[in-house]
């Protein structure tokens, strides 16, 4: 890969962030097909009905996959189906933790860069479709966790427009978005950020391509978070 980097012209110099949104799935962890297992299995647990074939689910929310999953098996799905659905999933992970560890990886770079924007005095929170008590386990696995403010930021649970759970996170924070940087892996993080007036520095680490991620707005792309100092630099507003 090289030392990579696509900047949007005119963002060198940006303000320096003091708050990183974090996307979780291919963008700092890959469960290398054990997430779908186990979703699988909740949503059996909560509805009765095997899984047979799952809705889209990148960079959607849970509760969106769970209902988009749920109408392809002729099923119309309430709020409380989804609470259901969520408490199994948080157990199917607890129960298979060590599947997930065994199976699953953080990315190249990730822990490398939660420590360096750590030490550059970057608060650190997450913005994921995945319900909390999901995201926590998936961090917590794979030793991600130890710089993530968890009350500050914003899950499945909380709404299921990625746009508005950006806002959440901004609020929970206490953070203006022109102090706040986003970075994932799919246009919908993307969209989620720009809807805010956050800026975002997007990983070419899932199933989104470079070229689709510029297109779809960001500020900075990187093809992983291996660059880890070029990935501070631009977080604190610094020329690559």
């Amino acid at each position: 890969m090289g030392d990579r980097c696509w900047v949007r012209a005119g963002m060198e110099g940006a303000a320096m962030a003091r708050l990183v949104l974090w996307d979780i799935d291919h963008t700092l962890i890959s469960t290398r097909g054990v997430g779908r297992e186990l979703s699988a299995a909740a949503f059996e647990q909560a509805l009765g009905v095997p899984m047979r074939e799952q809705a889209k689910i990148d960079g959607v929310t849970e509760p969106v996959i769970f209902r988009e999953t749920a109408k392809l098996h002729g099923i119309t799905t309430s709020r409380s189906d989804f609470e259901r659905f969520a408490e199994a999933l948080a157990e199917q992970h607890l129960r298979h933790v060590g599947e997930l560890r065994e199976r699953g990886h953080a990315l190249p770079g990730a822990a490398a860069a939660l420590d360096a924007l750590d030490a550059a005095g970057v608060r650190q929170v997450v913005v994921s479709g995945n319900i909390r008590r999901v995201a926590e386990i998936k961090l917590q696995v794979f030793g991600l966790d130890r710089h993530i403010d968890w009350e500050a930021g914003a899950y499945g649970e909380d709404d299921e427009v990625r746009a508005e759970m950006v806002r959440i996170a901004l609020q929970r924070s206490g953070a203006e978005a022109s102090d706040a940087v986003l970075i994932g892996d799919t246009p919908a993080d993307v969209e989620g950020g720009l809807t805010n007036g956050v800026r975002v520095i997007a990983v070419a680490s899932g199933r989104s391509d470079e070229t689709e991620l510029r297109a779809a707005g960001a500020d900075s792309v990187l093809p992983d978070l291996q660059q880890v100092e070029m990935l501070v630099k631009l977080v604190l507003g610094e020329d690559p």
